[in-house]
């Protein structure tokens, strides 16, 4: 999880929606632990000034899929990556597509300032 841009690690609820209210735009997303079930994370998700955050975490089998709205079926994914690339199309039961990442500065590679979807998936 480290290797991922995204990943702010063990932030609050409230530092990560302070984060994803600042960056202001609708499909702002990253991704923290959870601070009430150890070995999950959450990825953070914003749209229309409210923070929605949904649960990932690694089966039995050691796929990963997220918690996603009522009746859409549950998706299994190899890597985080792959889930974060499935969760940027529409229609995926989250409430709006992941767009536009907020990388943790501390970590990143490449200067404060630049997004995009290419630079939060470099691992």
């Amino acid at each position: 999880m480290d290797a991922l841009p995204i990943y702010h690690g063990g932030i609050t609820r409230e530092a990560g929606e302070k984060l994803l209210l600042a960056a202001g735009t609708d499909g702002s997303y990253l991704l923290r632990d959870s601070e009430s079930i150890p070995g999950v994370y959450c990825l953070c998700v914003l749209h229309q000034g409210y923070v929605y955050t949904y649960r990932l975490s690694k089966t039995e089998t050691g796929s990963w899929c997220a918690e996603t709205a009522p009746g859409v079926h549950r998706r299994h994914f190899r890597k985080v990556d792959n889930l974060i690339l499935a969760f940027q199309k529409p229609d995926q039961g989250i409430i709006t597509p992941l767009q536009h990442p907020v990388i943790n500065h501390a970590k990143a590679k490449y200067p404060p300032g630049t997004h995009g979807a290419k630079g939060a998936l470099a691992v």
